[in-house]
């Protein structure tokens, strides 16, 4: 396998192969790239999750049936970025537009997810604070993009992500709206 510094998958339970890594900035902006399935199709929002499908196997983003899967996003430090809780928010709102981008190619924004599966290395190298700390911070910034009905959510402390620098890995899935 060739590195990666933005790639994703994640396996419920795991921080998977070799997640994305929220260090850049989100590709750029293409028309999607869709691919059929039997239940749904898989979006490939841009070049650089297309590479990832053919060279990993996996899909940044699923519809299956009327739901959408988000893979794994990790947020974490650039080699210039601190490890204090201002710098952990600029990494977590990074992750998060990666995440809309997400959303958006398959036609949907924060509203709609109703599962949030969050991944949290609490004592490494990459924060600096506390358990409380890194979770509040969490909080506060996914507070900033996700405003209309809560989601369900589960955030599980772990030993350590994929990516080295990675403090948390944000996996989502999302409904598609009913029609009225």
């Amino acid at each position: 396998m060739k590195p990666r510094t933005a790639i994703m998958i994640a396996i419920v339970g795991l921080s998977a192969l070799q997640p994305v890594l929220a260090l850049a900035a989100p590709a750029t902006v293409t028309p999607p790239i869709r691919i059929p399935t039997p239940s749904g199709e898989v979006i490939l929002p841009s070049a650089d999750e297309k590479e990832a499908y053919d060279d990993y196997g996996y899909a940044a983003v699923r519809r299956a049936g009327d739901l959408v899967f988000i893979s794994g996003v990790v947020a974490g430090r650039r080699p210039d970025e601190g490890a204090d809780v201002t710098a952990y928010k600029v990494e977590v709102r990074r992750a998060f537009r990666r995440i809309a981008t997400y959303l958006k190619a398959a036609g949907l924004g924060f509203d709609d997810v109703v599962m949030i599966n969050s991944f949290h290395v609490w004592d490494g190298p990459n924060f600096s604070g506390s358990r409380d700390e890194q979770f509040n911070a969490f909080e506060a910034v996914k507070e900033e993009f996700m405003r209309g009905p809560k989601p369900a959510w589960t955030a599980v402390g772990v030993t350590s992500l994929l990516p080295a620098a990675g403090v948390v890995e944000i996996q989502m899935i999302a409904q598609t709206p009913r029609p009225k």
